[in-house]
């Protein structure tokens, strides 16, 4: 009886991968078989057994662990581009905002008729700046202020 039992729970599993089939027999009997007995007119049911399958045509499969650390390398060398940029960028802002500072506090000095002083290139002397040249000196100012400013 063991072996009737054993040999019945091996056999089992097969007849599950296999294809039920509807037979219809002469006399209109109906019965339900993975094949139709001789006599019989075999009909497709649509209830098939396939196997699973794990990758199909347009999946991928796994990526090793050396793509995997390739395209982690990757990402953090992006990061890293991208952080740098972000540093230069924050750094040019600061630049230029110092830069239009700079331009108004000197607009705002000619404008209030500060002295000015320079420095002439031949003696290396101070010279200050003349009244007359004033509006001259600060359309220039305004220019820069216009063109840092923005």
């Amino acid at each position: 009886m063991k072996t009737v039992i054993t040999i019945l729970i091996l056999v089992a599993p097969l007849a599950a991968h296999g294809q039920l089939l509807k037979c219809v027999s002469k006399d209109g009997k109906v019965e339900y078989a993975a094949q139709c007995p001789p006599g019989t007119k075999p009909l497709q049911t649509g209830i098939k057994n396939e196997p699973t399958r794990t990758t199909t045509k347009g999946e991928t499969k796994a990526k090793t662990l050396a793509e995997r650390e390739a395209e982690f390398k990757k990402r953090q060398l992006d990061a890293t581009e991208a952080r740098q940029k972000e540093n230069e960028k924050a750094a040019e802002q600061a630049f230029n905002r110092e830069a239009c500072d700079n331009a108004r506090s000197h607009l705002k000095g000619l404008e209030e008729g500060q002295r000015i002083v320079r420095v002439d290139p031949k003696t290396g002397d101070r010279v200050f700046m003349e009244d007359t040249d004033r509006p001259a000196e600060i359309a220039k100012a305004q220019k820069v202020v216009a063109n840092n400013c923005k």
